[in-house]
C-alpha cells in the first residue's frame, strides 16, 4: 500500500499528489461570469483600432466578410485559448447568432417586397425559401413569419411602419433574443383577445420582450400563459372571434411506420359535437376492428346484447376507442357522397401501386392525396370505400399513349388515373403539392397548339401552372421520351439556359439521378427561334 494510500486511511492528504484538471501549467483560471464586459459588441473604431480592419459599407461585401470570418473561425483552433477567451467567444457567437435571424429576416422580407423570387424561377417566397435553398416547409414559415413580425413595413402610399412586434424585433437586432424567442412571443401575442384596447397590445409585448431577455423559450412561454390569465382571469374579454380565430387542425406528416400525428384546437361548438359522436361510436365493444361481431351504432337493428358482450371483449384504450370512431365516421362520409357524386378524381380514393408490389401482396400504394398505405390494409380500404385500383408497370412510369379523337383542352378521368401513376404530384423541382391539387398541365402549352394525349401532359399546380412560360422568372418544361425516367415532365427556368430538372419527391423510388438529361432536341436553329414566339405546334402542323 502506497503512502499516498495510507494517509487516505488517516484522514489526510497532500492536494499536492492529485493531479490538477486544469493542467500542471500553475495558471489562475478566474470565475467568467456570462456577460461580462470584456465580451461587448466593439464598435467600427474599436476594430480598426484593435485589429486593424476597416469594415465596409456595402451589405454584400460585409455578408462576405462574416462568411470568409466564419471560414477562418473553422481552422482556427481554440484548444491553445485561455478560458476567459473562449467563454468570451461564446457570449459573442451566441449574440451574433441571435442578431443573423434578424439580419435574415430583412433580406428575406426584401426579396418578398421586390420579386426576387420569381427572378430565381420560384412562384412565391415559400418555395424560394423551402425548395430554392432546402430549408423546408416547415423553416420556410417559420423563416417568413419571423420577416413579417420583425422588420419594418411601408403602408400602400409608402409611409413607414415600426414592425408588428416593434420590442422583440428591437431586442433580436441587439442579441439579447433569438428566433426561438420571436416565435413565442408572435403565439402569445395571437391569444391576447380582440377587446384589450391596441395601447395595451404594445405593453404586453414590450412586458414580454422584457421577460424574454432574461428567460429561455420554454419559460417565456410559461410566462406568456401566466400573464394572458392576468389580462382576463374572469373571462370578461372573451367573445366569439378570439375563439375562432384560435381554431385549428393539423395533420402531420406520416412517420416510418406511416402513421400520423394529429393536433388542433376545437371551437366550443366544433367539441360539442365531436363529444356527441365520441359518446355513441367509441363507447367500449362498438366499432373494434378486432372484434367482427362488434356491432355499428349506426345500424337500426343493434342489438344490445351483443355490444354488452362485445364491451366485454373490448381491451382497446379510450384513444383507440376515439381512433376507431373517427374512422368510422370517415367511412360514412364516403359511403354518403360526403364529397359530392363520384366523377371527379380529388372526390374519390384513387390508389397506384407496382404489379410487382401487387403481385407479392407486399410494398405501399399511393393514394392522389400522397398518403401511403401497406398493401396489407390496401384490400380492406378496396373493399369499404370501392377506390379506383391503377396497376403499372413497376419499371418504368412511360404511360401508354392515350389519344382524343376531338380536341378537347381538359385531360378526362382516364388520362387523370394515368397521371397520377406517372406523377404522383405536382412534377415541377421540390413542389410537395399532391395529385388532388394538381392540373393536367399541356407542353407545349395548349395556347400554342399543345395536346391533351398522355405523352404531351403532365401533373402541374395551379400556381407553376401558370408561372409556365417564356420570359425571366417563368419556367418551361418538357417530357423525356428516353431513358429509365422517358414519359417524366422536366422543368427548368425560362431564358437561362439552365438543365432540365426533375421532382423526385412523388416518385422517389424511379431514379436517384434529379438531374434530368435534355430531351433529344431535332429542331433547326430557325425552328427554336419561331418557336419561342408561337410555338412549334403550329410550324409542324
Amino acid at each position: 500500500m502506497g503512502s499516498m494510500d495510507r494517509d487516505r486511511r488517516r484522514g489526510a492528504v497532500d492536494l499536492s499528489d492529485i493531479p490538477s484538471p486544469w493542467g500542471d501549467d500553475g495558471a489562475t483560471h478566474e470565475f467568467v461570469p456570462i456577460g461580462e464586459p470584456g465580451a461587448a459588441t466593439l464598435t467600427e473604431e474599436q476594430i480598426a483600432e484593435r485589429y486593424g480592419i476597416e469594415l465596409p459599407d456595402s451589405p454584400l461585401a460585409l455578408w462576405h466578410l462574416a462568411d470568409a470570418a466564419a471560414v477562418k473561425l473553422g481552422r482556427t483552433p481554440v484548444q491553445p485559448e485561455p478560458a476567459v477567451s473562449v467563454a468570451r467567444s461564446v457570449e459573442v457567437s451566441e449574440r451574433l447568432r441571435r442578431r443573423l435571424d434578424g439580419l435574415s429576416a430583412t433580406l428575406h422580407q426584401e426579396c418578398d417586397r421586390r420579386s426576387i423570387h420569381r427572378e430565381a424561377g420560384y412562384l412565391n417566397m415559400h418555395t424560394y425559401l423551402c425548395s430554392g435553398h432546402r430549408l423546408g416547409p416547415s423553416e420556410s414559415k417559420r423563416r417568413m413569419a419571423l420577416a413579417r413580425n420583425l422588420v419594418p413595413r411601408t403602408t400602400v402610399s409608402g409611409e413607414p411602419l415600426e414592425p408588428v412586434l416593434p420590442e422583440t424585433a428591437a431586442a433580436v437586432a441587439e442579441g439579447q433574443i433569438g428566433a426561438p424567442h420571436a416565435v413565442v412571443i408572435a403565439a402569445i401575442m395571437k391569444k391576447v383577445l380582440d377587446a384589450v384596447e391596441p395601447e395595451r397590445h404594445a405593453e404586453i409585448e414590450k412586458e414580454l420582450a422584457e421577460h424574454a431577455r432574461n428567460l429561455s423559450p420554454a419559460g417565456l412561454t410559461k410566462a406568456g400563459a401566466r400573464l394572458l390569465t392576468l389580462i382576463d382571469p374572469d373571462g370578461a374579454y372573451t367573445e366569439p372571434r378570439d375563439r375562432l380565430r384560435q381554431r385549428d387542425l393539423h395533420l402531420f406528416p406520416q412517420d416510418d411506420q406511416l402513421v400520423s400525428r394529429v393536433r388542433g384546437h376545437l371551437t366550443p361548438a366544433a367539441r360539442a359535437k365531436l363529444d356527441l359522436l365520441l359518446e355513441h361510436w367509441a363507447a367500449p365493444g362498438a366499432l373494434n376492428p378486432e372484434d367482427p361481431d362488434s356491432p355499428h351504432p349506426a345500424d337500426d337493428d343493434a342489438d344490445r346484447d351483443a355490444l354488452t358482450k362485445a364491451r366485454e371483449r373490448d381491451e382497446r384504450s379510450s384513444g383507440q376507442r376515439n381512433h376507431d370512431a373517427f374512422e368510422a365516421m370517415l367511412d360514412f362520409v364516403l359511403a354518403n357522397q360526403g364529397l359530392g357524386p363520384p366523377g371527379p378524381i380529388p372526390s374519390e380514393i384513387v390508389i397506384s401501386i407496382t404489379d410487382a408490389d401487387l403481385a407479392r401482396k407486399a410494398g405501399v400504394a399511393v393514394t392522389a392525396t400522397g398518403t401511403l398505405i401497406p398493401v396489407a390494409e390496401l384490400i380492406e380500404l378496396a373493399a369499404q370505400a370501392t377506390p379506383y385500383l391503377a396497376v403499372f408497370r413497376q419499371h418504368t412510369r412511360q404511360a401508354l399513349y392515350l389519344g382524343r379523337a376531338k380536341k378537347h383542352r381538359f385531360a378526362n378521368k382516364a388520362q387523370r388515373l394515368m397521371l397520377l401513376a406517372r406523377d404522383g404530384g405536382c412534377t415541377a423541382p421540390g413542389c410537395e403539392v399532391p395529385f388532388s391539387r394538381t392540373q393536367a398541365h399541356h407542353s407545349p402549352d395548349w395556347t400554342k397548339g399543345g395536346r391533351t394525349d398522355i405523352d404531351a401532359i403532365g401533373a402541374s399546380c395551379g400556381g407553376h401552372n401558370l408561372r409556365v412560360g417564356p420570359d425571366p422568372g417563368q419556367w418551361e418544361t418538357e417530357l423525356l421520351v428516353s431513358g429509365p425516367n422517358a414519359g417524366r415532365m422536366v422543368w427548368r427556368p425560362a431564358a437561362v439556359g439552365a438543365p432540365w430538372t426533375l421532382n423526385p419527391l412523388h416518385r422517389p423510388e424511379q431514379s436517384s439521378d434529379h438531374r434530368a438529361h435534355a430531351p433529344p432536341d431535332d429542331r433547326s436553329r430557325v425552328e427554336k427561334a419561331l418557336e419561342a414566339r408561337w410555338g412549334l405546334a403550329y410550324l409542324t402542323a
